[in-house]
């Protein structure tokens, strides 16, 4: 990925130039950022799309799963964000059980995001049991990407963090998942630690944008957590590159 410096004033990114970076072949870059200075650096940049995620609360609070996270959390993280990458495309992470309670709940929670956090999306995980609350917060006009695959807050009835999709009937749950989510509104979606060969079919089978963590090169794009490319904390995935090797 090149980055361009020039002096052309940049352009806001909406979900139409990732929609136009996905048919032009042309991968989307998305890093996570949880404050105003490291995203006025992203800016500069031109990082494509930015994710103030609930790896927050691991990489910068020091907890061990993501769950501590909460709404407020997110949404002060989300304005200085936005505050520092005016142009870059804003995703909001929802916390554990700010949607898993109910639809409406989805929905005002999302809108702080939208309206206070000034985001131009909002990241939930899912799968074919929200369908409906995905459908009604896309009514509400809140723009969804849907993160199937691993779960990070579903962790503990997942029993680890591992690859899922590896099973045939695993697999194709997760494809049909996709398309559920799709059909219900869902303007992107992020698949995480799932098989190249699943990542690549439902790369293929959409128009939306299709992010990848840990789920092979076919995706459209690929996020990583900042803190990993930097080497910072050590553990960094094996499907991330570090920008500072690690001396360990």
């Amino acid at each position: 990925m090149g980055f361009d410096f020039g002096m052309e004033e940049r352009k806001k990114i909406t979900i139409s130039t990732l929609r136009g970076r996905k048919r032009e072949s042309q991968k989307i870059s998305m890093l996570t950022c949880y404050d105003y200075a490291t995203a006025r650096l992203m800016e500069d940049a031109r990082v494509d799309s930015l994710l103030v995620g609930d790896t927050y609360g691991e990489v910068c609070l020091g907890y061990s799963t993501t769950l501590p996270v909460t709404i407020d959390h997110m949404v002060t993280l989300a304005e200085a964000v936005r505050r520092g990458a005016p142009c870059a495309y804003l995703v909001g992470d929802m916390p554990y059980l700010t949607f898993q309670i109910s639809a409406q709940e989805a929905i005002r929670n999302a809108g702080l995001f939208m309206a206070k956090g000034g985001c131009d999306c909002i990241k939930v995980e899912v799968d074919r049991r929200l369908v409906k609350t995905v459908e009604a917060m896309a009514t509400a006009t809140i723009p969804v990407m849907a993160h199937l695959g691993l779960k990070p807050q579903s962790i503990q009835s997942l029993g680890g963090y591992r690859t899922q999709g590896k099973q045939s009937g695993e697999a194709l749950g997760i494809i049909e998942d996709a398309k559920m989510m799709v059909e219900a509104g869902a303007i992107a979606l992020l698949l995480e630690a799932v098989p190249n060969e699943v990542a690549q079919i439902i790369t293929a089978s959409t128009d939306v944008p299709v992010i990848g963590i840990a789920s092979g090169p076919h995706c459209d794009g690929q996020v990583v957590v900042l803190h990993d490319m930097l080497g910072f904390g050590g553990g960094a995935p094996t499907s991330v590159r570090q920008a500072i090797p690690s001396t360990s």
